[in-house]
């Protein structure tokens, strides 16, 4: 009787140190698993004295988020996040920016053409949630008045 207490005792030792070296195992392994890692693009256009720059960090699943600023030429400059993704060769995003001290929020859309994005422009609406969106994205205009070159990102 007392062999088979000590046999249950040791064997019941075993199993747990087993189940314990496992549980560190996983917890090793869930320690060692690294976010997807994110890249970086920036973007700037200078049409005659107006500056639109843009930068943003894309994520594995084509999330983006980052920056868009529009500087106009003797007009308030807005700037903002970008808040996004990327679809096939198109970035649609929800810009947030502050002008003349108002926050706002408006749909953007770029398609990418080699190393720039082309904006796209179309009839918006008010979404009566407080953003203004394209009536339609599928009749947007990206007739190249509005083109972002790849440019280096400022540290």
């Amino acid at each position: 009787m007392r062999k088979l207490i000590l046999l249950g005792v040791l064997l019941g030792s075993a199993f747990v140190s087993c189940k314990k070296e496992k549980e560190d195992t996983t917890n090793e392994l869930e320690k060692t698993v690294v976010d997807t890692p994110s890249l970086q693009e920036c973007y700037k256009a200078i049409i005659k004295k107006d500056t639109i720059y843009m930068s943003f960090n894309i994520k594995g699943d084509q999330s983006v988020s980052g920056k868009l600023s529009y500087i106009f030429y003797e007009k308030d400059k807005n700037f903002g996040t970008l808040v996004g993704k990327i679809k096939n060769d198109t970035l649609y995003a929800d810009y947030t920016f502050m002008s003349e001290g108002v926050t706002s929020v408006r749909q953007v859309v770029f398609l990418k053409k080699g190393n720039m994005y082309v904006e796209g422009f179309g009839e918006v609406i008010d979404d009566n949630k407080g953003k203004v969106i394209f009536k339609d994205v599928k009749q947007l205009n990206f007739d190249g008045s509005t083109i972002l070159s790849k440019v280096d990102c400022k540290m």
